[in-house]
């Protein structure tokens, strides 16, 4: 990924280091299929409504079609959002990227902070928090993902603790 965040120093451990994006599961060679059978459908039916004499209404099958495309390219365009998690020696720092391309990024020390993993119901939810504050992480993924991903990130945290312990760095 050519995504970076700057750092003063080069990092020499790196616990964890995931970019999450949203899951689509049409890839744009099924959509192009998709939307060759909804054209060629919405065609022969046009076609036979206007043979029939109701020639109107070949507009809406048109207009149909036209709405699917643009239903699928915004779901397509929201696929662009990502997040970049990357826990280090000194620090975990999240980026977040929008779908129209803006950056937002957070760096927290990972002594302090908390995975807040929360299950309702049939969804969940995954924070960071630390110091009073908190920040939503993976709210695009499905819900098995964020409970995976939450996991890993608990896992990381655990080995970057057990690392402190084990050099002998006191941190209060």
């Amino acid at each position: 990924m050519s995504d970076t965040i700057p750092s003063a120093e080069p990092e020499r451990q790196v616990f964890l280091d995931a970019v999450l994006h949203p899951y689509r599961s049409l890839p744009l060679r099924g959509f192009a299929i998709v939307m060759g059978l909804l054209a060629g459908a919405s065609a022969i039916a046009g076609v036979s409504c206007v043979l029939a004499g109701a020639w109107p209404v070949f507009g809406f099958f048109g207009l149909d079609v036209a709405l699917v495309y643009v239903a699928f390219r915004a779901s397509y365009h929201s696929a662009r959002q990502h997040e970049w998690v990357r826990l280090t020696e000194r620090s975990l720092t999240v980026e977040q990227v929008s779908a129209r391309g803006t950056r937002r990024s957070w760096r927290f020390e990972p002594a302090w902070i908390r995975v807040v993993f929360e299950e309702r119901d049939e969804t969940n939810s995954l924070a960071l928090a630390s110091h009073g504050r908190s920040l939503v992480v993976g709210s695009f993924l499905a819900p098995g993902e964020r409970r995976s991903f939450a996991a890993r990130l608990k896992d990381a945290l655990a080995r970057w603790r057990g690392t402190l312990k084990s050099s002998g760095v006191a941190h209060s």
